[in-house]
């Protein structure tokens, strides 16, 4: 069971480490030292309540059915295939994270914690993400290995945000550099298309009764 939660924690960091606003922001406010760990926290918790929604409600009602967990995993396996391809093929594009130095500015705990919040939950990709796909792909797990999945996914966002915060100015310089999210890319490539194979052998699972 333990190989389902690094499932789940492949998973997970997969699709929490891109390029965008949500982890710029955080970035840059860990260079600041402004409420970098409150922000690491909230992120972390937010996505953990995401996936749990999904865990239960999704990964639930896809437990129950034999034809919906076929579905889903062959459909989730079809998505991170295509996921990996398209992490792969960033590799080659000399993409960096720019940060934007207007945020910089230290400014209040609430505005900081407001914009925080817009840059998180106003981004429809998150429920997609989290609720829908994590959720889902939870299901073809049997008994508890859906919550263990979801813990998983859970702990990663823990990890990427607060090591965010924690090696922010160290990190910065780092992500700046095209050759650093080439190598990411890379590595998001291989855990999706792990993760897409897990889920195939699960439908191999439930059409034969066999294990691969």
């Amino acid at each position: 069971m333990f190989s389902v939660y690094i499932q789940g924690l492949f998973m997970g960091a997969s699709l929490i480490i891109a390029i965008g606003a949500q982890n710029a922001y955080v970035l840059v406010q860990a260079l600041r030292r402004n409420h970098h760990f409150l922000l690491a926290g909230i992120c972390a918790l937010i996505d953990a309540l995401l996936i749990a929604v999904g865990v239960l409600g999704v990964g639930t009602l896809v437990a129950s059915s034999q034809a919906l967990r076929l579905t889903a995993g062959l459909g989730g396996a079809a998505f991170l295939l295509w996921f990996g391809y398209g992490a792969a093929k960033a590799a080659r594009a000399q993409n960096s994270m720019e940060l934007n130095t207007a945020l910089a500015t230290n400014v209040s705990l609430k505005k900081t914690l407001l914009t925080l919040l817009a840059v998180s939950l106003l981004n429809p990709h998150v429920y997609l993400d989290t609720v829908v796909m994590l959720g889902a792909i939870s299901g073809n797990y049997p008994g508890a290995g859906r919550y263990l999945f979801g813990a998983g996914a859970a702990t990663a966002s823990v990890i990427w945000f607060f090591s965010l915060a924690f090696f922010g100015s160290r990190l910065a310089p780092v992500f700046s550099r095209p050759r650093s999210w080439q190598i990411l890319n890379l590595l998001v490539a291989l855990m999706v298309w792990g993760v897409a194979l897990g889920l195939l052998a699960g439908v191999w699972r439930d059409l034969t009764g066999t294990t691969v």
